[in-house]
Protein backbone atom coordinates (compact mmCIF):
# COMPACT_ATOMS: atom_id res chain seq x y z
CA UNK A 1 0.00 0.00 0.00
CA UNK A 2 1.33 3.37 -0.44
CA UNK A 3 0.54 6.45 1.64
CA UNK A 4 1.03 10.12 0.65
CA UNK A 5 4.27 11.54 1.28
CA UNK A 6 3.51 14.01 4.28
CA UNK A 7 6.06 16.31 5.86
CA UNK A 8 6.09 18.34 9.27
CA UNK A 9 7.41 21.06 7.29
CA UNK A 10 5.27 21.38 4.11
CA UNK A 11 1.83 20.45 3.94
CA UNK A 12 0.35 18.39 1.13
CA UNK A 13 -1.15 20.76 -1.61
CA UNK A 14 -4.67 19.51 -2.56
CA UNK A 15 -6.61 20.90 -6.02
CA UNK A 16 -10.32 20.20 -5.68
CA UNK A 17 -11.70 19.47 -9.42
CA UNK A 18 -15.45 19.86 -8.65
CA UNK A 19 -17.55 22.25 -6.63
CA UNK A 20 -21.20 20.65 -6.62
CA UNK A 21 -22.55 18.91 -4.02
CA UNK A 22 -19.70 16.65 -2.89
CA UNK A 23 -17.36 19.19 -3.72
CA UNK A 24 -18.70 21.68 -1.89
CA UNK A 25 -20.17 19.77 1.10
CA UNK A 26 -17.93 16.92 1.58
CA UNK A 27 -14.28 17.37 0.03
CA UNK A 28 -13.50 21.18 1.07
CA UNK A 29 -14.76 20.85 4.76
CA UNK A 30 -12.79 17.58 5.20
CA UNK A 31 -9.62 18.59 3.17
CA UNK A 32 -9.13 21.56 5.02
CA UNK A 33 -9.63 19.54 8.43
CA UNK A 34 -6.98 17.20 8.05
CA UNK A 35 -3.65 18.20 9.41
CA UNK A 36 -1.18 18.15 6.61
CA UNK A 37 -3.20 18.60 3.97
CA UNK A 38 -3.76 21.85 2.41
CA UNK A 39 -6.78 22.90 0.12
CA UNK A 40 -4.58 25.25 -1.74
CA UNK A 41 -7.05 25.53 -5.34
CA UNK A 42 -10.68 24.59 -6.65
CA UNK A 43 -11.40 24.12 -10.27
CA UNK A 44 -15.16 25.71 -10.55
CA UNK A 45 -16.90 27.74 -12.97
CA UNK A 46 -18.98 29.29 -10.19
CA UNK A 47 -16.01 31.33 -8.54
CA UNK A 48 -17.93 33.63 -6.77
CA UNK A 49 -20.02 30.52 -4.70
CA UNK A 50 -16.10 28.87 -4.13
CA UNK A 51 -14.51 32.34 -2.85
CA UNK A 52 -17.57 32.95 -0.37
CA UNK A 53 -16.68 29.65 1.44
CA UNK A 54 -12.84 29.75 0.87
CA UNK A 55 -11.95 33.06 0.22
CA UNK A 56 -7.97 32.29 0.37
CA UNK A 57 -7.87 29.48 -2.02
CA UNK A 58 -7.34 30.17 -5.98
CA UNK A 59 -9.86 29.23 -8.25
CA UNK A 60 -9.28 27.93 -11.61
CA UNK A 61 -11.42 27.47 -14.46
CA UNK A 62 -9.69 24.69 -16.24
CA UNK A 63 -8.57 21.05 -14.68
CA UNK A 64 -5.43 21.32 -16.52
CA UNK A 65 -4.08 24.65 -14.86
CA UNK A 66 -4.28 22.35 -11.26
CA UNK A 67 -2.82 19.68 -12.88
CA UNK A 68 0.11 21.57 -14.50
CA UNK A 69 0.57 23.62 -10.73
CA UNK A 70 4.01 21.98 -9.51
CA UNK A 71 3.19 22.90 -6.27
CA UNK A 72 0.37 20.81 -6.42
CA UNK A 73 0.80 17.17 -4.93
CA UNK A 74 -2.93 15.57 -5.04
CA UNK A 75 -6.07 15.73 -6.87
CA UNK A 76 -9.23 15.25 -5.82
CA UNK A 77 -11.75 14.72 -8.13
CA UNK A 78 -15.48 15.45 -7.22
CA UNK A 79 -17.37 15.96 -10.81
CA UNK A 80 -20.00 13.97 -12.59
CA UNK A 81 -18.95 9.81 -12.51
CA UNK A 82 -18.69 9.89 -16.40
CA UNK A 83 -16.12 12.49 -16.31
CA UNK A 84 -13.89 10.72 -13.45
CA UNK A 85 -11.48 8.61 -15.90
CA UNK A 86 -10.52 11.61 -18.21
CA UNK A 87 -9.61 13.40 -15.13
CA UNK A 88 -7.64 10.88 -13.26
CA UNK A 89 -5.90 9.95 -16.16
CA UNK A 90 -4.55 13.30 -17.27
CA UNK A 91 -3.67 14.22 -13.75
CA UNK A 92 -1.46 11.18 -13.37
CA UNK A 93 -0.31 11.10 -16.21
CA UNK A 94 0.98 14.94 -15.44
CA UNK A 95 2.32 13.39 -12.21
CA UNK A 96 -0.22 14.66 -9.62
CA UNK A 97 -1.55 11.60 -6.65
CA UNK A 98 -5.40 11.16 -7.33
CA UNK A 99 -8.30 10.82 -4.95
CA UNK A 100 -11.61 10.10 -7.34
CA UNK A 101 -15.14 10.58 -5.64
CA UNK A 102 -17.19 7.06 -5.71
CA UNK A 103 -17.58 5.35 -7.63
CA UNK A 104 -13.59 5.20 -9.40
CA UNK A 105 -15.51 4.86 -12.50
CA UNK A 106 -18.19 3.69 -14.98
CA UNK A 107 -16.45 0.93 -15.78
CA UNK A 108 -14.01 -2.18 -13.92
CA UNK A 109 -11.11 -1.48 -16.97
CA UNK A 110 -11.43 2.08 -16.79
CA UNK A 111 -10.62 1.55 -13.12
CA UNK A 112 -7.69 -1.40 -13.83
CA UNK A 113 -6.40 1.17 -16.47
CA UNK A 114 -5.98 3.84 -13.74
CA UNK A 115 -4.30 1.82 -11.28
CA UNK A 116 -1.64 0.18 -13.66
CA UNK A 117 -0.86 4.03 -14.58
CA UNK A 118 -0.48 4.91 -10.81
CA UNK A 119 1.31 1.72 -10.42
CA UNK A 120 3.63 2.71 -13.36
CA UNK A 121 4.49 6.10 -12.03
CA UNK A 122 4.85 5.54 -8.20
CA UNK A 123 1.66 7.51 -8.09
CA UNK A 124 -0.99 7.18 -5.61
CA UNK A 125 -4.77 6.04 -6.85
CA UNK A 126 -7.94 5.99 -4.74
CA UNK A 127 -11.01 6.08 -4.50
CA UNK A 128 -13.38 8.00 -1.74
CA UNK A 129 -15.17 6.10 0.65
CA UNK A 130 -15.80 8.47 3.62
CA UNK A 131 -18.45 5.73 4.87
CA UNK A 132 -15.59 3.33 6.26
CA UNK A 133 -15.76 6.08 9.12
CA UNK A 134 -19.57 6.37 10.54
CA UNK A 135 -19.65 5.61 13.31
CA UNK A 136 -22.06 3.15 13.57
CA UNK A 137 -20.02 1.01 11.12
CA UNK A 138 -17.04 1.80 13.15
CA UNK A 139 -19.45 0.14 15.81
CA UNK A 140 -20.80 -2.38 14.12
CA UNK A 141 -17.04 -3.77 13.06
CA UNK A 142 -16.02 -3.75 17.30
CA UNK A 143 -19.38 -5.73 17.78
CA UNK A 144 -18.73 -8.17 15.26
CA UNK A 145 -14.86 -8.65 15.98
CA UNK A 146 -15.83 -9.21 19.77
CA UNK A 147 -17.41 -12.24 18.89
CA UNK A 148 -20.33 -10.93 20.98
CA UNK A 149 -22.93 -12.14 18.70
CA UNK A 150 -21.09 -15.52 17.58
CA UNK A 151 -20.92 -16.60 13.67
CA UNK A 152 -22.16 -13.75 12.24
CA UNK A 153 -25.07 -15.67 9.60
CA UNK A 154 -27.41 -12.99 8.82
CA UNK A 155 -26.43 -9.02 8.10
CA UNK A 156 -28.58 -6.54 6.16
CA UNK A 157 -27.49 -2.99 5.58
CA UNK A 158 -29.58 -0.14 4.47
CA UNK A 159 -29.94 3.21 3.31
CA UNK A 160 -33.12 3.99 2.88
CA UNK A 161 -34.90 7.90 2.32
CA UNK A 162 -37.79 8.96 1.71
CA UNK A 163 -37.02 11.50 -1.30
CA UNK A 164 -40.45 11.64 -4.05
CA UNK A 165 -39.16 14.18 -5.61
CA UNK A 166 -36.94 13.98 -8.58
CA UNK A 167 -34.05 16.17 -8.75
CA UNK A 168 -32.50 18.10 -11.03
CA UNK A 169 -29.58 16.63 -11.07
CA UNK A 170 -27.01 14.74 -12.94
CA UNK A 171 -26.97 11.86 -10.77
CA UNK A 172 -30.78 11.29 -11.54
CA UNK A 173 -30.51 12.13 -15.48
CA UNK A 174 -29.81 8.97 -18.12
CA UNK A 175 -26.05 9.21 -17.72
CA UNK A 176 -23.38 6.47 -17.46
CA UNK A 177 -22.78 5.90 -13.95
CA UNK A 178 -26.08 7.45 -12.60
CA UNK A 179 -28.81 6.15 -10.38
CA UNK A 180 -28.90 4.77 -6.78
CA UNK A 181 -26.79 1.86 -7.19
CA UNK A 182 -23.86 3.72 -8.26
CA UNK A 183 -24.28 6.45 -5.91
CA UNK A 184 -24.85 4.79 -2.61
CA UNK A 185 -24.64 1.23 -3.30
CA UNK A 186 -20.78 1.46 -3.33
CA UNK A 187 -20.58 2.44 -0.16
CA UNK A 188 -22.87 -0.60 1.22
CA UNK A 189 -20.97 -2.91 -1.19
CA UNK A 190 -17.42 -1.29 -0.12
CA UNK A 191 -18.51 -1.94 3.57
CA UNK A 192 -19.68 -5.46 3.10
CA UNK A 193 -16.46 -6.12 2.11
CA UNK A 194 -14.62 -4.69 4.68
CA UNK A 195 -16.58 -6.69 6.70
CA UNK A 196 -16.52 -9.90 5.25
CA UNK A 197 -14.07 -10.00 2.15
CA UNK A 198 -15.12 -10.90 -1.22
CA UNK A 199 -18.25 -12.70 -1.81
CA UNK A 200 -18.48 -15.65 -4.59
CA UNK A 201 -21.53 -14.31 -6.12
CA UNK A 202 -24.03 -11.22 -6.14
CA UNK A 203 -27.55 -11.14 -7.29
CA UNK A 204 -29.28 -7.46 -7.96
CA UNK A 205 -32.68 -6.19 -8.22
CA UNK A 206 -33.08 -2.35 -9.11
CA UNK A 207 -36.03 -0.70 -10.35
CA UNK A 208 -37.14 3.10 -11.15
CA UNK A 209 -39.67 3.58 -8.78
CA UNK A 210 -40.32 6.97 -8.44
CA UNK A 211 -42.78 9.01 -11.14
CA UNK A 212 -40.07 10.81 -13.74
CA UNK A 213 -37.26 8.73 -12.55
CA UNK A 214 -35.20 8.05 -15.61
CA UNK A 215 -32.47 5.74 -13.13
CA UNK A 216 -32.61 3.39 -10.40
CA UNK A 217 -33.82 4.73 -7.13
CA UNK A 218 -34.37 1.15 -5.66
CA UNK A 219 -31.67 -1.81 -5.42
CA UNK A 220 -31.73 -4.79 -3.49
CA UNK A 221 -28.35 -7.03 -3.24
CA UNK A 222 -27.65 -10.75 -2.28
CA UNK A 223 -24.38 -11.81 -1.40
CA UNK A 224 -23.02 -14.70 -1.08
CA UNK A 225 -19.60 -15.97 -0.05
CA UNK A 226 -20.16 -19.52 -1.14
CA UNK A 227 -17.07 -21.99 1.28
CA UNK A 228 -15.41 -18.72 2.78
CA UNK A 229 -18.85 -18.11 5.02
CA UNK A 230 -21.29 -21.12 3.50
CA UNK A 231 -24.36 -19.74 6.39
CA UNK A 232 -23.79 -16.30 5.84
CA UNK A 233 -26.35 -14.21 4.19
CA UNK A 234 -25.84 -10.55 3.02
CA UNK A 235 -28.53 -8.24 2.09
CA UNK A 236 -27.89 -4.43 0.65
CA UNK A 237 -30.90 -2.47 0.21
CA UNK A 238 -31.27 1.57 -0.80
CA UNK A 239 -34.70 3.13 -1.79
CA UNK A 240 -35.58 7.04 -2.01
CA UNK A 241 -39.33 5.74 -1.37
CA UNK A 242 -39.52 4.83 2.31
CA UNK A 243 -41.75 6.98 4.47
CA UNK A 244 -41.14 4.54 7.14
CA UNK A 245 -37.67 4.29 7.82
CA UNK A 246 -36.56 0.55 9.36
CA UNK A 247 -33.05 0.12 10.79
CA UNK A 248 -29.87 0.56 9.20
CA UNK A 249 -28.10 -2.06 10.58
CA UNK A 250 -29.57 -5.68 11.52
CA UNK A 251 -26.91 -8.54 12.56
CA UNK A 252 -27.45 -11.87 13.23
CA UNK A 253 -25.23 -14.38 14.84
CA UNK A 254 -25.51 -17.57 16.53
CA UNK A 255 -25.04 -15.75 20.32
CA UNK A 256 -27.17 -12.23 19.69
CA UNK A 257 -28.36 -9.74 17.20
CA UNK A 258 -27.19 -6.07 16.76
CA UNK A 259 -29.62 -3.52 15.65
CA UNK A 260 -29.02 -0.09 14.55
CA UNK A 261 -31.55 2.82 13.70
CA UNK A 262 -30.31 6.39 12.21
CA UNK A 263 -28.41 7.26 9.30
CA UNK A 264 -24.58 8.44 10.43
CA UNK A 265 -24.45 11.98 11.14
CA UNK A 266 -21.34 13.98 9.92
CA UNK A 267 -23.29 14.20 6.46
CA UNK A 268 -26.12 16.19 8.07
CA UNK A 269 -23.48 18.30 10.06
CA UNK A 270 -21.53 18.84 6.84
CA UNK A 271 -24.80 20.17 4.78
CA UNK A 272 -25.24 22.22 7.73
CA UNK A 273 -21.94 23.94 7.27
CA UNK A 274 -19.98 22.32 10.15
CA UNK A 275 -16.35 21.38 9.48
CA UNK A 276 -14.41 19.24 11.65
CA UNK A 277 -11.26 20.67 12.87
CA UNK A 278 -8.81 19.87 15.08
CA UNK A 279 -10.41 21.31 17.86
CA UNK A 280 -14.10 19.87 17.38
CA UNK A 281 -12.75 16.02 16.55
CA UNK A 282 -13.68 14.88 19.68
CA UNK A 283 -17.00 15.45 19.36
CA UNK A 284 -17.26 14.92 15.52
CA UNK A 285 -19.81 12.17 14.40
CA UNK A 286 -20.40 11.66 17.53
CA UNK A 287 -23.87 9.23 17.06
CA UNK A 288 -26.96 10.31 19.43
CA UNK A 289 -28.60 6.88 18.57
CA UNK A 290 -26.71 4.33 19.87
CA UNK A 291 -27.22 0.59 18.46
CA UNK A 292 -28.46 -2.28 20.46
CA UNK A 293 -27.44 -5.81 21.12
CA UNK A 294 -29.62 -8.38 22.21
CA UNK A 295 -28.11 -11.82 23.51
CA UNK A 296 -29.93 -14.49 24.64
CA UNK A 297 -28.19 -16.07 28.55
CA UNK A 298 -29.92 -19.39 29.92
CA UNK A 299 -33.05 -18.08 28.34
CA UNK A 300 -33.54 -14.78 29.37
CA UNK A 301 -32.81 -12.29 26.85
CA UNK A 302 -30.42 -9.12 27.39
CA UNK A 303 -30.06 -5.73 26.04
CA UNK A 304 -27.06 -3.83 25.63
CA UNK A 305 -26.37 -0.53 24.30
Amino acid sequence: MQFLPLSPSRPVRVALVGFGNAGRIFHAPLISGVPGLELASVVSSKPAAVLAEWPQVAVLAQPTQAFDGPSIDLVVIATSNESHFSLAQAALLAGKHVLVDKPCTVTLAQTETLLALARERGLVFTVFQNRRFDADFLTLQQVIHSDVLGRIVHFESHFDRYRPVVPDRWREQALPGSGLWFDLGVHLVDQALVLFGMPQSIALDTACQRDGAQVNDYFHAQLRYGDQHPDLRVILHASALVPAVGPRFVVHGTLGSFVKYGLDVQEDALKAGQRPSLSALGHWGQDPQPGEIITVQDGQRTRAC
